[in-house]
């Protein structure tokens, strides 16, 4: 009896460890609760989505990028069909191993399979990767021909760009590729993703957003190996805006025949509207080389090139512009009232400050009319000497010198006009007087782009009236869209200068003479009411000269701006010929364009007079039947 009293006792539970068994199980059941409450409810949608994505594939469809066409409608830059590989990355399925079979099947290798996909591998998994692009008949043959032991790799038709051969207004059209990581990074590609085919350079880049148009999309229905058994719908692509430029292709074969051999730039503008009629850039570069894949090779040949060719040199070659600065020192002198009565005998140059500088010739009695034709170095020393710094980049800055014009392409550089304020912010040192006399004549400091000296001197010329130069044909974009490009690129844009219209008269007639019996006589056109100044720069002092031993980059830079007709002129040319020696040769290069643009304005003329004949004529004969 009483051993069944102990084993008793010994058996029963103490409530203490009952309490804490219900507990646990209380706690185990809120666990679960909580567990079932997130993923039916809280995570529903999500988890819905993932089990989309696992039976629906979002095949993207490409949309084809806006074409771009001269101002007369005549096509520049083309799509061509092109099909490209992707890489379909689906949860369920481990591709890698198939990896070896990809890569000799699509002529890469392993490793620069490894290095696309790690590009990509914080993209969402549903993102295809574009492995190959343009790929060849014999890869899209293996890929149709492996789709059951490949089914992760996608054929992809798309549209690329076809640019002209030869580098053809390259700088100015500019070239697409596939966005950077640094790109991506940046406010202005804020909606855009890795793979994506976004403008670079030139117009491409400037309005990328308009060209590009946006991406459609395919829902397909795949099995569980990744197989395509159907299709749920479709988002078609909107194609890309086409685009006019305010090039004239008939003036642009002129200036790149002109151009071609040379180092330099060239670029011709309408001074009433600001339209950009021409601009080339040499040497240049095949931009079709980085519409698809770029080679190694090609892109260390252009970077290992010392001229540059993908710089645009009409907007970012920031140089001294020679005597053709003279053009902007007679403006100065005349408004200030200086220039008018101011004569001066040069016997080959002349002491200022201490120094003597030189001049090529002994001109003799010099004043402002024959001082712009004959080009006298002694004439601009003194008129410098007068003025002063301070007064000169007035009346420079007022055209433009020294700034960004505002035309509507990437990375415009700004040039230099030197000033006092100008060298004691950026030198920490006071201006000294002698220093303005290399100024005068467009040495010294001051540094000018083509398109910049394009600019001003056509605003000399058309009465003080400066245009922002742009390379979009007007009216095609709405206003709103306009100022923001504008504003994406600022600078001095359209504005007036004061200038007394007899010294308007006495520096284009001088321009004028320049053409006739001045330093661009040899570029004089019969019949054509050509004026311009040429310019020779140096590109290094007379000491570093004598110690260089010579060669082809020791010779002077070959400017020249050139107009007609002489007063509000209808075209302005600036050539940047490097190392092209005296002024005059660069003359003889935008005689060239000047020439191709007065015949079609002639012809245009003439066939009008035609028309307007054949249309007398017929309203004659209904009238005498």
């Amino acid at each position: 009896m009483i051993e069944e009293k102990v084993a008793t006792k010994e058996e029963k539970v103490s409530p203490l460890k009952l309490n804490m068994a219900q507990y646990f199980v209380v706690a185990l059941l809120v666990i679960l609760a909580g567990g079932l409450w997130r993923l039916q409810v809280v995570n529903a949608e999500g988890y819905r989505t993932q089990a989309e994505q696992n039976r629906v594939r979002k095949v993207p469809i490409m949309a084809p990028r806006g074409k771009i066409f001269d101002r007369e409608g005549r096509l520049l830059v083309d799509n061509y069909a092109s099909v490209s590989c992707y890489l379909l990355r689906e949860p369920a399925r481990d591709w890698s191993i198939e990896l070896p079979m990809i890569a000799q099947g699509l002529h890469m290798t392993v490793e620069q399979i490894e290095s696309v996909v790690r590009k990509y591998q914080f993209a969402p998994k549903y993102q295809p990767i574009p492995l190959k692009q343009d790929i060849s008949p014999d890869e899209i043959a293996f890929i149709e021909a492996h789709r059951n032991e490949l089914p992760e790799l996608e054929t992809l038709d798309e549209q690329r760009r076809l640019y002209p051969k030869g580098g053809f207004a390259a700088h100015l059209i500019g070239y697409v590729g596939e966005i950077s990581e640094n790109d991506l990074n940046r406010e202005k590609y804020a909606f855009y993703q890795a793979g994506d085919v976004v403008g670079k350079s030139g117009v491409e880049a400037t309005y990328d957003a308009v060209l590009r148009g946006t991406d459609g999309a395919r829902d397909v229905i795949v099995d569980s190996r990744g197989h395509e058994v159907g299709q749920l719908g479709q988002q078609d692509p909107v194609p890309g805006q086409d685009l006019r430029l305010a090039v004239d292709l008939d003036l642009q074969v002129a200036a790149e025949k002109a151009m071609e051999g040379k180092s330099g730039a060239m670029v011709a503008i309408d001074p009433h509207t600001g339209e950009v009629l021409a601009m080339v850039s040499r040497p240049t570069y095949d931009p079709n080389q980085f519409a698809v894949r770029l080679s190694k090779e090609y892109w260390n040949q252009i970077l290992k090139d010392p001229d540059h060719p993908m710089m645009n040199k009409a907007i970012q070659a920031q140089l001294a512009p020679g005597s053709t600065f003279k053009i902007i020192m007679s403006y100065a002198g005349l408004e200030e009232g200086v220039a008018q009565d101011m004569h001066v005998n040069c016997s080959g140059g002349g002491t200022f400050f201490g120094h003597f500088f030189g001049c090529d010739l002994h001109h003799g009695a010099v004043n402002i009319h024959n001082a712009i034709p004959l080009s006298c170095d002694t004439f601009y020393y003194t008129l410098a000497e007068r003025l002063q710094i301070d007064t000169i980049a007035k009346y420079a800055a007022s055209l433009g010198i020294g700034q960004k014009t505002g035309i509507d392409l990437p990375d415009e550089v700004s040039g230099t006009m030197p000033s006092t304020a100008w060298k004691l912010k950026n030198f920490h040192d006071k201006w000294y007087a002698g220093e303005v006399i290399s100024v005068g004549i467009g040495q010294g400091a001051v540094q000018a782009s083509p398109v910049q000296l394009a600019r001003a001197l056509s605003g000399i010329a058309s009465g003080g009236s400066l245009r922002r130069p742009h390379v979009l044909l007007d009216g095609q974009l709405p206003a709103q869209y306009q100022k923001a490009i504008y504003d994406i690129y600022p600078g001095s844009g359209d504005k007036q200068v004061p200038l007394q219209p007899e010294n308007w008269q006495i520096i284009t007639d001088a321009m004028a003479e320049t053409l006739n019996t001045g330093t661009a006589a040899t570029a004089h056109l019969e019949g054509i009411d050509f004026i311009g100044k040429t310019g020779t720069a140096q590109v290094m002092s007379h000491l570093a000269l004598a110690r260089s031993g010579g060669g082809k980059r020791t010779v002077p830079n070959s400017w020249f701006v050139g107009m007609t007709p002489r007063r509000n002129p209808d075209i302005v040319v600036a050539v940047l010929w490097e190392n092209g020696n005296g002024g005059w040769n660069s003359a003889k290069l935008a005689a060239q364009v000047v020439n191709t643009f007065v015949e079609k304005q002639r012809r245009k003329a003439r066939n009008l007079l035609s028309s307007a004949d054949v249309q007398k004529q017929k309203g004659n004969s209904l009238q005498n039947p």
